[in-house]
């Protein structure tokens, strides 16, 4: 199985949660709703789950194999540090050389 698309769909500067993503596979399946969370021992991906009557959350999918979590893993971590990359090299509008017209006052008559 082969990780075709990885969408970074939303990112947060602020807390924990600092993204969620899309990652496809084969071309053919997608798995939506990963959250990236930056934690006490670093970052990590948590898998898309839904709280449990007892309060505790379930992951709804997930890999069974801890090789295929970490390819996962670090596709999406790949993809989403090249999205940082790219917010913090955006340039903001650049000034330009040519003062803006002025406009002509407007008449009171």
């Amino acid at each position: 199985m082969e990780i075709t698309d990885v969408k970074i769909r939303k990112v947060n500067d602020e807390g924990k949660m600092k993204a969620i993503v899309s990652i496809t596979f084969d071309d053919e399946f997608v798995v939506h709703d990963i959250k990236i969370i930056d934690g006490q021992n670093g970052t990590f991906i948590a898998m898309p789950s839904r709280k449990m009557s007892e309060g505790d959350y379930r992951d709804i999918a997930h890999p069974l194999v801890s090789e295929t979590r970490n390819r996962i893993k670090d596709a999406i971590l790949q993809e989403y540090e090249k999205v940082l990359a790219e917010r913090e090299v955006e340039p903001a509008e650049a000034p330009t050389d040519e003062a803006p017209a002025e406009e002509e006052p407007e008449s009171i008559f």
